[in-house]
């Protein structure tokens, strides 16, 4: 007996930038070049929300995620967004030194059985079109930890505080191939090299038509390893979106891919 459930993800709208001229004099283009290898590294992290400072100037709670995750900003050249709320929330941005500004954010339409978390998220698109300026330094309490620490002003005094972790992309130094990954409901027995009674996942690639439609099956195969991000429920059948790294200088029994998990775009119950 099978039960099918699918998450449909809406798509975020995607806000042009303007594009902004810099007086043409050595000092304005050298703090223009400053800011862009800065706004050039937002893209390199997730940002993480640890701290908070209301708009008296005191610290204030961090704001929670689900699962106590949390709450994550990830840039790209034209969106930002923001994870591990009941929704993903999609705004676009423009940067002019200092100042940065947000469109006000589209989201997801999943409904959250915890109000608390939809309060969250409603608090959270309100205050980020209010944000005024942003700045980057390396974290105070890890002198000899490159990570930098992303810090957000509001226009009610509210401050934001950051952390970044690098991106997969950063990480492994070169931008992925997308693979589309098939995983069977249960794990299976499979022969490993170094530990006994190992259990694989079950995988097989699809490929798919710029219209969506299934193209190709590829043939059922054990994996070796982890997906990084995806955690298997036994009994679950899942499609997944994968971004596939390839590695260099790898030792000869170690794989020469690194796939990370992008979004899971089917998921499947299957019970006996």
């Amino acid at each position: 007996m099978k039960s099918t459930f699918k998450l449909a993800i809406s798509s975020l709208a995607l806000m042009g930038l303007a594009a902004c001229a810099a007086p043409n004099n050595s000092s304005s283009t050298a703090g223009s070049e400053r800011h862009m290898d800065k706004e050039t590294s937002l893209q390199a992290y997730h940002w993480r929300l640890f701290a908070t400072t209301g708009k008296d100037g005191q610290p204030a709670p961090a704001i929670p995620g689900i699962g106590g995750e949390q709450v994550t900003l990830n840039f790209s050249d034209k969106m930002m967004s923001v994870d591990n709320l009941c929704n993903t929330l999609g705004s676009g941005y423009t940067i002019k030194g200092p100042k940065i500004t947000f469109t006000s954010p589209v989201s997801t339409l999943k409904m959250c059985a915890d109000p608390e978390l939809m309060r969250n998220e409603q608090a959270v698109g309100k205050l980020l079109p209010t944000a005024t300026d942003w700045s980057m330094a390396k974290a105070d309490s890890a002198p000899d930890n490159p990570a930098p620490v992303l810090t957000l002003s509001f226009s009610d005094g509210s401050k934001w505080r950051l952390k970044g972790e690098p991106t997969a992309t950063t990480r492994y130094g070169s931008e992925p191939t997308r693979v589309f990954l098939e995983v069977a409901a249960q794990r299976e027995a499979c022969s490993h090299p170094l530990i006994p009674n190992y259990q694989c996942l079950k995988v097989r690639e699809i490929q798919y038509s710029d219209s969506g439609l299934k193209t190709r099956t590829g043939e059922w195969m054990y994996y070796y390893g982890d997906i990084e991000g995806y955690t298997h429920t036994p009994g679950v059948r899942n499609v997944l979106r994968i971004d596939r790294y390839e590695l260099k200088n790898v030792p000869a029994d170690a794989s020469s891919k690194a796939d990370v998990l992008d979004m899971v775009v089917e998921s499947e119950q299957v019970s006996k």
